[in-house]
């Protein structure tokens, strides 16, 4: 059976096209192997969004080569997408294949080596295995943005809006949770977007959302990211309601209102945080999580001091803080690079201190408290058990392995260097749902 191993760089869109790929592959006789192993082809499904992704979607392709040089090598994503861009040849790719076109990679392999299909063909090979139950799936629903952010290839790799019909997303979430998923992590490139001028077949975000959480099975929604101007007072009111989990990513890029307007995202300092007071005031259990960029070419000291201030003011759970790095065809690209890396390297130090002190006083805002865990498994380490609460707490502690994929209550009693340590509890007041029964519109 001829062997193809799958790898992904970047955002939670890029995991879940990856595993659609992986999963043609598998039904067309290829047995999946790591990465890491020798195969006949290498799937990459490459990211763009910053320089270093993009050496390092480059190191990966040479790692393929090195593990096996005859073998095939795919390459998709927004990396390659920016190569076909600027008609640049992709160094020890065989395939490439256009962003828009990623799930056909297995067409464009046998397009390419027509002998490989052949190959395939003649090997016996069983039906591909059933997979076993797992805890979180990702879901993709859109893709595209249309925000044009001036430091942002995005538009460039992944051209125009396009909404899943809702049929398809929720028929697919019924598979999920007939595989055992318990939570939903709905996915997209400017998710909000998501609608009928785009092609759902009907209705909008809050709309498919409500459907989603009647999937039996199906025990919560998370909203992997989404932009502060579509947390609409409907959506807030579907969080209120248990329909969709206490915790949003989002990203906020700079805590400077100017540096906002140079970067072209529509929303000021103030509008930001007036978002997160309103979330934390209105849902007790809310969790923030954020992505910020330091380094952007009109960020001066003042600019970033800004940042500081706002990062420790939305009390974030987690931030994810990357570097600016000129994209190629992005307004922002004629305005270079002019602030050193070594500035870079201070500024990311200096948020990650201040994510580390709003992470660990929001972590014990809730000690004492009782929560809902889905049970993902035993950790590496300690052989606890381990899952998420629906505010995104890492939470360990001790139980059966048969509680895996299982809903328990766990009490929250220390906070230990990044994760919370617990005892199932089965009494006692709980953050629980008030209703998954809200009308749908």
């Amino acid at each position: 059976m001829p062997k193809a191993a799958f790898t992904t760089l970047g955002c939670k869109v890029n995991q879940y096209e990856t595993q659609r790929i992986l999963e043609s592959f598998e039904e067309a006789g290829f047995q999946v192997v790591p990465f890491s192993e020798s195969a006949d082809v290498y799937v990459i499904n490459s990211c763009s969004v910053t320089s270093s992704a993009e050496s390092k979607s480059r190191y990966t392709i040479r790692k393929a080569t090195r593990n096996n040089p005859s073998a095939k090598v795919v390459v998709t994503g927004c990396a390659a997408q920016m190569s076909l861009n600027k008609a640049e040849a992709i160094e020890g790719a065989d395939v490439v294949v256009p962003n828009p076109e990623k799930l056909r990679a297995l067409d464009y392999l046998y397009r390419a080596f027509p002998e490989m299909a052949n190959w395939v063909a003649a090997e016996p090979h069983a039906a591909p295995p059933v997979l076993v139950g797992r805890t979180r799936a990702t879901l993709k629903v859109q893709d595209g943005c249309s925000v044009m952010c001036s430091y942002c290839s995005i538009p460039y790799t992944r051209p125009g809006l396009v909404s899943r019909p809702a049929t398809d997303v929720l028929d697919e979430a019924s598979r999920m949770a007939d595989l055992g998923y318990r939570e939903l992590i709905l996915t997209g490139v400017l998710i909000g977007a998501y609608g009928p001028d785009s092609g759902s077949g009907g209705p909008d975000f809050e709309t498919l959302v409500e459907q989603l959480a009647r999937v039996e099975g199906i025990e919560r929604i998370r909203i992997s990211s989404i932009e502060m101007r579509q947390v609409t007072p409907r959506l807030i009111e579907l969080i209120q309601s248990g329909l969709v989990v206490p915790h949003l990513h989002i990203p906020l890029q700079s805590g400077s209102s100017q540096v906002l307007r140079d970067m072209n995202r529509p929303y000021t300092k103030e509008d930001y945080l007036a978002l997160c007071d309103r979330l934390y005031a209105d849902i007790e259990p809310m969790s923030i999580t954020a992505d910020i960029m330091v380094g952007f070419p009109t960020e001066g000291p003042a600019e970033f001091a800004d940042s500081l201030d706002v990062a420790r003011r939305a009390r974030y759970l987690k931030s994810h803080v990357f570097r600016f790095s000129p994209r190629h065809g992005t307004p922002a690209d004629q305005w270079g690079d002019p602030v050193p890396d070594a500035e870079k390297q201070v500024r990311s130090l200096a948020l990650a201190e201040v994510g580390r002190e709003t992470a660990a006083a929001h972590r014990k805002r809730f000690l004492g408290q009782i929560h809902r865990v889905i049970v993902e498994g035993k950790t590496t380490s300690e052989g606890l058990l381990e899952g998420l609460t629906d505010n995104y707490l890492e939470v360990r502690f001790a139980g059966s392995p048969s509680l895996k994929r299982q809903v328990v209550w766990v009490r929250l009693d220390e906070d230990r260097d990044g994760y919370l340590l617990g005892e199932i509890e089965t009494s006692g007041p709980r953050f629980e749902p008030r209703t998954r029964l809200l009308p749908v519109r």
